[in-house]
């Protein structure tokens, strides 16, 4: 079948689903493969589950008119997926960046949103896999579509840029995030940087940080393009005002009130402040965006349990953001503070010398107590308490009571830290 054939049948049946345990009515079914899974054998599955065809890349998984065979069934995915961007009228624009990107997503959406009909992807649905699916969420009255898009090594962004095609694009930051993959912070840069290469090359408009050094370099000549700064008067000024303990900002003489904690949520503030300007969206409207917007799904989140006041920052963690978020709980008003870190993953050759740095720098902050958590952190050279893994940790919570007072939990998605919520 046709991509052509198959996206006319895409628009009779618009629901996508590449697991049978999440089976919406009349979808299509896209049956992936991975290292340790083969969708193909679930096709059968999906169709009985009320899906309405199955995508198949092995012939003998063909058991009827509702079963399309294709070459691959993943290319087909992401091929449909181009097809209905172009097919769209939708405004595509892309993010990427070492940090902060799913805050900045979910900010522009809150901005955007008050004048346009805008779409984002969900969670994190931002590799190549996600971000087909993102595009397949498209519909013919949506103006904007926000993709943000995740790598760990160089020439993927470059892929996703292909795949999605955007109009405009911004990076939040470049930093210590999958150094093994990238091979290093030099990697990081010109992996990250492909968004900007894309727009560039096809001529498309970029928004970035005028403060940021990497940025402003590499668009110095381009014409295309709209920054924010806190000094440069050249560009679109927003005022910083603080973080105590959430992040206030001044554009055009307005100050907005965030419930984001922690400086590095700023420049996130600022980037939807910045987009929403650049698209009419009204200032009153951007700021009433910025302060109805609570972080969710342990990004920065606050939680308030017991007699504990707690930093749920458990999403993902990378030297940079580990830095950050421990300078920020340091001025985070109150005592009693207690840090649990967990490993900070993919660095590579230079997981030692960065876990080693985080507990150097953590030691120096008079924190009531510091627990470390993971193989990596173990290893390191330190008096605090270390843990090799979480069981260890949870049985060590369920006989000794923690204190009252303000918690920061933070580590990368894989050690799963919210789980010590369980034994407070």
């Amino acid at each position: 079948m046709t991509i052509e054939k198959l996206h006319q049948l895409f628009l009779k049946y618009p629901q996508v689903s590449t697991d049978t345990r999440n089976i919406e009515p009349n979808c299509i079914f896209f049956a992936l493969k991975g290292q340790n899974f083969n969708g193909n054998k679930f096709a059968s599955e999906a169709i009985s589950n009320g899906a309405a065809f199955a995508v198949v890349d092995e012939e003998k998984y063909v058991k009827g008119d509702a079963f399309i065979l294709v070459d691959d069934v993943l290319k087909s995915l992401q091929e449909l997926a181009n097809y209905h961007r172009n097919f769209c009228k939708a405004k595509i624009i892309g993010l990427t960046g070492s940090n902060g990107k799913t805050t900045t997503k979910e900010l522009i959406f809150a901005v955007l949103s008050r004048k346009y009909n805008t779409i984002a992807n969900k969670g994190n649905l931002n590799n190549h896999i996600g971000v087909p699916l993102s595009l397949l969420t498209i519909k013919k009255n949506t103006e904007f579509a926000i993709i943000e898009m995740g790598a760990n090594h160089v020439k993927e962004i470059e892929f996703l840029c292909k795949l999605a095609q955007p109009d405009y694009g911004y990076i939040t930051n470049f930093g210590k995030a999958h150094l093994e993959g990238f091979g290093g912070v030099e990697g990081v840069i010109r992996g990250k940087s492909e968004l900007y290469d894309h727009l560039i090359a096809n001529k498309k408009f970029a928004f970035l940080n005028a403060d940021d050094a990497i940025q402003k370099k590499k668009l110095r000549s381009y014409p295309r393009k709209f920054g924010f700064s806190t000094s440069d008067p050249n560009n679109y000024r927003i005022n910083y005002l603080g973080a105590h303990p959430f992040v206030k900002l001044e554009a055009e003489k307005s100050e907005i009130n965030t419930q984001l904690i922690g400086s590095y949520n700023f420049n996130n503030c600022c980037a939807a402040v910045l987009m929403g300007k650049y698209f009419n969206v009204p200032l009153e409207e951007i700021k009433n965006a910025l302060e109805a917007y609570i972080p969710q799904n342990n990004r920065s989140q606050i939680i308030d349990k017991k007699e504990y006041h707690i930093i749920l920052d458990a999403y993902n963690a990378n030297p940079n953001s580990m830095e950050a978020a421990l300078n920020n709980f340091k001025n985070f008003p109150g005592s009693g503070k207690v840090a649990f870190l967990g490993d900070m993953f993919e660095l590579g050759e230079k997981a030692n010398e960065e876990h080693q740095k985080i507990v150097d720098l953590v030691s120096g902050m008079n924190f009531d107590k510091v627990f470390l958590v993971g193989q990596n952190f173990y290893k390191t050279k330190s008096d605090l308490a270390k843990f090799a893994t979480f069981d260890d940790l949870s049985s060590f919570l369920k006989s000794n009571k923690l204190k009252k007072g303000n918690l920061l939990i933070k580590g990368s998605r894989g050690m799963v830290l919210e789980r010590i919520l369980d034994y407070l």
